[in-house]
C-alpha cells in the first residue's frame, strides 16, 4: 500500500510539474508514466506485456501499411519460410477429415529414414491421440516439431495393416524451398517457378539452372506470379546474372537513410538468352525489384498484369524475448528512378488492403484500357528508352487480361470448401500403389491419364447436396474441363511433387502460355 501511496504522488507531482512546462515532458516520458498509472493503479488486474504490445501495434498503426509489430511465436513463423529450414520430423501432409494423412515423406528426411510412407496415418504423437479428438492443426503443429535432435515416437496407421505401427524419429533440420518448379516447358526454353526469396533462393535458382541448361535451355521463363517477396538480397543476386557489370539493379532511400545502390558486378551467368518474367497483381516487394530491373534495364519481357505495387523497405529490430518490430526505413527505386509504392493514406490500411478489390471493380484486371498514368509518373527505360510508369506496381510490357470463364462461380465454390482437395487426398490414398505400378513416369501419367467420371459426379453430388451457389447441371457442365485439370495436376503432386503439378496447371495459365507463344515464334 505504501509503494502504491508512493507511486501516486509521484506521478501527481510529476503531472503538476508537467503541467506548469508540459513542453519539457519527453513524449517516451509520458509513455512511460501512462504505462506506469495503468498498471499500479488500474482498478482490475491489467497484463503489462499486453499494455506494452498494443501500445506497439497502435503507434506503428498510424505509419504506413507495411510497418507491424510481431510476437516471438509470429516472429519465428513469418522467418521459418525465409530462413530456408525449420526443425521437425520431414513430412508433407494434410488433414482427411480430422486424421493427419502424410502426402509425401521429405526425401532422405527423419520420417523417410525410418520406414514412413506415403499415405501413412500418423495416430499418436508421444503415446497422445492426434486423431478423432479434433485436435486444432497447430496444436498438432506444435507436437510434431521440437529442437533438432530429439526424438518422438509415432503411432501409424497404415492401409493393410491391422495393428498401429510404432516409430521413433530423430527431429533433424528440414529445408523449406523457394523454388516450386523448373522444368523445360518447350524445346530451348526453360521455366523456374519462384514461390518467394528466402535465404536459400539464389542457390536452388542457379541449381534450377544449371540441370535446364544441361537439357538445352537457352531462353528462360521466370513465374513470380503470386510471390509475395521476401529478402531483397535474394532477387538482387539472382538479377546480378543477368546483367553486365554496374547496371544499377535498385536502390534505397529515405529520412533517415542515405541512398544504397546495388549494382552487378559483372559475373552473371545469363547475360546472354531471352527472358520473360511472369506478374500478376499478387507480385509484390522483392518479385517487384526484380521485375522492375529487368524491365528498365531493358534485360527482360514483363508479362502479365500491374503487380501489387510494395516499395516500401523494412528494417527487423528484434527484441531480446523474440518479438520484433518491422519498421518501414526507406523506399525503393527501380534503375529508372521508379518509386512504386502504390498510394496510401497513413493510419488508412483498410482502404489499403482494398485496393485489389478496387481493381476488379475498375475493370484493370480485364482490360489494359482501364489502367491510367499521370504523365508525371512516366519513366524512360535505360537502353531503348521505352515509357514505362511509376506510382504504383510494374505495368506490363505484354498485359493478360484476367480469365473469368476459366473458373466458374461453382468451381470457386467447391474448392473453397476444400471438396477438391480433399476428393484427391481420398482417391490417392486408395489408389496409389496402383497408379505408380501403371504409370511409371509422369510422362506417361499426363499423356495417358484421364479423371475418372465417378471422381468428378461425387464433387458435383456433394455439391449438390450443400446447395453451394450457382450449382445447376449447365454450370456442371462448364466447371468440368477445368476441374478435370485441377484434379489430374493435384493426383500429380500426390504423386510425385510440386514440378509435376505445375506441368499440368500451367497448360491452363493464360499467363504462362503468353510468355510460351513469344517465345516460341
Amino acid at each position: 500500500m505504501k509503494t502504491i501511496k508512493a507511486l501516486l504522488v509521484l506521478l501527481l507531482t510529476i503531472v503538476a510539474v508537467t503541467s506548469v512546462n508540459a513542453q519539457k515532458l519527453h513524449p517516451l516520458r509520458k509513455l512511460q508514466l501512462a504505462e506506469m498509472a495503468i498498471s499500479q493503479l488500474y482498478v482490475d488486474t491489467v497484463n503489462q506485456q499486453k499494455l506494452v504490445e498494443d501500445a506497439i501495434r497502435g503507434m506503428l498503426k498510424e505509419l504506413d501499411p507495411h510497418s507491424l509489430y510481431s510476437t516471438a511465436k509470429e516472429t519465428k513463423a513469418l522467418n521459418e519460410p525465409l530462413n530456408g529450414s525449420f526443425d521437425g520430423i520431414g513430412v508433407q501432409f494434410n488433414m482427411v477429415e480430422d486424421t493427419l494423412l502424410i502426402i509425401q515423406p521429405v526425401s532422405k528426411g527423419p520420417s523417410e529414414k525410418v520406414g514412413i510412407l506415403a499415405g501413412d496415418r500418423i495416430i499418436t504423437v508421444a503415446d497422445t491421440a492426434i486423431s478423432g479428438v479434433k485436435m486444432e492443426r497447430s496444436e498438432i503443429m506444435r507436437r510434431l516439431r521440437g529442437p533438432r535432435g530429439s526424438k518422438i515416437k509415432l503411432g501409424i496407421k497404415r492401409r493393410g495393416v491391422d495393428e498401429l505401427l510404432y516409430f521413433n524419429v530423430t527431429r533433424a533440420k528440414i529445408p523449406v524451398y523457394s523454388v516450386d518448379a523448373y522444368y523445360m516447358i518447350r524445346p530451348r526454353v526453360g521455366y523456374i517457378r519462384i514461390g518467394s526469396f528466402g535465404a536459400t533462393t539464389y542457390a536452388e535458382f542457379m541449381k534450377a539452372v544449371d540441370t535446364l541448361q544441361t537439357q538445352g535451355m537457352r531462353d528462360l521463363i521466370i513465374d513470380l506470379q503470386e510471390n509475395g517477396g521476401g529478402y531483397l538480397q535474394a532477387a538482387v543476386k539472382i538479377i546480378e546474372e543477368f546483367l553486365q557489370k554496374n547496371d544499377l539493379i535498385v536502390y534505397t532511400e529515405g529520412r533517415a537513410q542515405r541512398r544504397m545502390e546495388y549494382r552487378a558486378t559483372g559475373k552473371g551467368r545469363l547475360t546472354k538468352g531471352k527472358v520473360y518474367v511472369l506478374v500478376n497483381e499478387y507480385s509484390a516487394s522483392a518479385a517487384e525489384i526484380l521485375a522492375g530491373a529487368m524491365q528498365d534495364q531493358d534485360r527482360g519481357t514483363i508479362i502479365g498484369r500491374r503487380s501489387f505495387g510494395k516499395g516500401l523497405v523494412q528494417r527487423p529490430i528484434d527484441f531480446e524475448d523474440g518479438s520484433m518490430i518491422r519498421l518501414t526505413i526507406a523506399h525503393y527505386y527501380t534503375p529508372s528512378g521508379r518509386c512504386i509504392q502504390k498510394p496510401y493514406a497513413k493510419g488508412d490500411q483498410e482502404d489499403y488492403a482494398m485496393d485489389i478489390e478496387k481493381r476488379f471493380k475498375h475493370g484493370e484486371l480485364y482490360s489494359a484500357d482501364s489502367i491510367h498514368f499521370a504523365d508525371s509518373l512516366k519513366y524512360q527505360t535505360l537502353r531503348r528508352h521505352r515509357t514505362v510508369y511509376g506510382g504504383g506496381g510494374i505495368m506490363p510490357d505484354v498485359f493478360v487480361p484476367l480469365d473469368t470463364t476459366q473458373f466458374t462461380l461453382l468451381h470457386r465454390q467447391i474448392a473453397a470448401r476444400s471438396l477438391i482437395v480433399n476428393a484427391t487426398l481420398h482417391y490417392v490414398d486408395q489408389h496409389r500403389q496402383e497408379l505408380k505400378s501403371r504409370y511409371t513416369s509422369f510422362d506417361d501419367f499426363y499423356s495417358n491419364y484421364t479423371v475418372p467420371q465417378s471422381m468428378t459426379d461425387s464433387i458435383f453430388a456433394e455439391a449438390e447436396r450443400l446447395k453451394l451457389k450457382g450449382y445447376s447441371k449447365e454450370e456442371c457442365d462448364k466447371t468440368l474441363p477445368m476441374l478435370k485439370v485441377q484434379l489430374k495436376a493435384l493426383i500429380a503432386r500426390d504423386i510425385w511433387d510440386m514440378n509435376e503439378y505445375y506441368r499440368i496447371m500451367n497448360e491452363q495459365n493464360r499467363i504462362v502460355q503468353k510468355a510460351v507463344e513469344i517465345a516460341t515464334k
